[in-house]
């Protein structure tokens, strides 16, 4: 692969010129502002909600809350997760007062809730209610394990991995949908608010909420790729599935082409049309658009810890910690420990290259954080075993004075580790089979402000649409990411620096707050076009065992307006300044 010099030509950090500026404060179409460096942050996405959503509730929907209290050596600690969701939608809810409805899974969460299972989370910033879902064990297992992590998440994931549709799992699944669905209803201040539900877990819900607070304005962004339609068809529930998303007014996904895989399958339930860059479903209760809403990360802050952590010293910790030579390299590797990221396949290239071009032998050093993940799972435990088993075997094959040169972490790291791992590498390797996004590559590229290191990136990742200036691979071609692999360890520092700067160009200016932005502008588009509802007396919940049917529920929905072929970015000329906290 070539150098391409188009890399040479970018924004780096520059700043918007005026004229960009004044085509975004007069409401530039979104689509159309993807690839101009603005700095999205906390206080440019609150500065959006107070000028559009300053009336308006916003309850955000996850099987994930975004703050646990949990017990720690006697004392209750407040763990945050390391999630790009709370990173973006915790200013939402914060700035309008909000609410977060999300699975109480902390050991000490009950101890810190009121009568009504809520807890105030204040800061400077803002505070907004969350909203705790108790859980048994045995709900749990089915709902999540169950249903969701053995069923629904191998279905949308081109894995070769057989998913299991068990019929008491779905049966957890309806139930713990329901009990989030009546949450919503009990926590809605009136009839209308936005309501912003994420992922696989709760696709039930939006239909659900609807057949209660028809005026609602839903939004729902699922996190994973959707699959070719026939795909889908695997799924014995797939109709409910389906009727249960098309309850919102807004179905996000992350790239183009699960938009329209979604949108095929969609269509069978009524009419298709097709605009410059949504397609709407035209169905029996009303219309849902289909869009796609990129996730990304926040940029880093001038603030930030990692800003005091000089790449130098970040590589001088690295070589002691794992004996590299003067003149040796660094591959880092960084995921979940899941089949989906193609692990077993990285190694089998680094093995590749170790033979090929073994005069790599006993100069470079390939760190693997695995971070343990659904380890109640036997296709997890087994896929484990594997990874595990290869490591030994690559590392007693190519030993050289008993440094192994593959590390295996198989532990959970904090952000700051993660950090200096990312500044202290030569190569960043990922090479997920299929992923929705993957973030850590974009996490990689932000930590690298001395605009150095090379990404080398599975074509498979929503990732690969917009970070080009990256080593693109094929992860089950083993000999094309090992001469990839080559060919990062060789880079010159010109040409790191030229295809660095285009991707730090590209993460910065396409952040975790635009995201959430792009979502939110869209569904103020369409509460514009609709009268706001009288306020008036409302169901307290939804009815346990309840059928979602398309024909019967969303028939307030008739009047929703054609979303405009753009969203409006409501921005003043102010909105680029970093935020203090987030």
């Amino acid at each position: 692969m070539n150098y391409d010099p188009r890399f040479a030509a970018v924004c780096g950090d520059s700043r918007l010129p005026s004229q960009s500026t004044d085509r975004l404060l007069k409401h530039e179409p979104s689509a159309q502002i993807q690839d101009l460096c603005v700095e999205w942050s906390a206080a440019a996405l609150r500065e959006l909600l107070a000028s559009r959503l300053a009336s308006d509730q916003v309850i955000v929907v996850s099987n994930r809350q975004p703050i646990s209290h949990e017990f720690v050596d006697g004392t209750v600690a407040l763990r945050q997760p390391a999630s790009g969701l709370v990173t973006a939608l915790e200013p939402v809810v914060r700035a309008c007062n909000g609410t977060w409805i999300g699975h109480g899974s902390g050991d000490a969460d009950r101890d810190f809730v009121d009568t009504s299972d809520r807890w105030l989370a204040s800061s400077d910033c803002g505070s907004y209610q969350l909203r705790r879902i108790w859980l048994t064990e045995q709900e749990r297992k089915g709902y999540c394990d169950g249903f969701s992590n053995s069923g629904l998440w191998p279905l949308c994931h081109r894995v070769h991995v057989r998913p299991v549709f068990d019929e008491v799992d779905w049966q957890h699944y309806q139930a713990i949908n329901r009990r989030f669905a009546n949450a919503v209803v009990r926590e809605a201040r009136g009839p209308a608010p936005i309501v912003l539900i994420q992922d696989y877990h709760l696709a039930l819900v939006p239909a659900l909420v609807r057949s209660q607070l028809p005026h609602a304005t839903i939004v729902t962004f699922w996190h994973i790729p959707w699959p070719h339609p026939q795909q889908m068809e695997m799924c014995p529930w797939l109709g409910e599935l389906l009727n249960g998303l098309l309850g919102s007014d807004i179905v996000g996904l992350q790239t183009p082409q699960d938009a329209g895989n979604f949108a095929d399958l969609a269509a069978r339930c009524g009419e298709r049309r097709t605009e410059r860059d949504s397609t709407v479903v035209l169905h029996g209760n009303g219309s849902t658009h289909v869009r796609h809403y990129p996730i990304s990360i926040a940029w880093p802050i001038a603030t930030d810890t990692t800003a005091t952590l000089s790449v130098k010293s970040c590589r001088q910790m690295a070589e002691r910690f794992w004996s590299l030579p003067p003149q040796g390299r660094l591959i880092i590797g960084v995921d979940r420990f899941d089949y989906t990221k193609g692990i077993i396949e990285r190694l089998h290239a680094f093995e590749e290259l170790m033979t090929t071009r073994p005069q790599w032998q006993g100069l470079v050093r390939f760190v693997q954080i695995a971070a343990p993940t659904r380890q109640g799972l036997k296709d997890y435990t087994d896929f484990q075993t594997q990874v595990r088993k290869e490591v030994d075997r690559i590392n007693a094959k190519f030993d050289a004075l008993h440094h192994a040169p593959i590390v295996l972490l198989d532990s959970q790291h904090d952000r700051l580790a993660l950090d200096k791992l990312y500044r202290a590498a030569d190569v960043c390797l990922v090479t997920s089979l299929h992923d929705g996004m993957n973030l850590v590559c974009k996490e990689f590229v932000a930590a690298r402000d001395d605009e150095q290191g090379v990404l080398v990136l599975s074509q498979f990742t929503g990732a690969a649409r917009e970070l080009d200036a990256a080593l693109i691979v094929n992860p089950y071609h083993t000999a094309q990411v090992a001469e990839s692999l080559h060919q990062a360890l060789s880079m010159t520092k010109i040409e790191q620096g030229q295809r660095m700067r285009a991707l730090r160009c590209t993460v910065k200016s396409a952040s975790v707050y635009r995201w959430a932005a792009s979502m939110l502008t869209d569904a103020v588009a369409l509460r514009a076009a609709v009268p706001k509802p009288l306020e008036r007396s409302r169901p307290t919940s939804v009815t346990v065992g309840a059928q979602v049917e398309p024909t019967t529920s969303c028939k307030a929905r008739d009047d929703r307006s054609v979303l405009p072929s753009g969203s409006a970015l409501g921005l003043s000329s102010g909105s680029n300044s970093l935020a203090a906290c987030i």
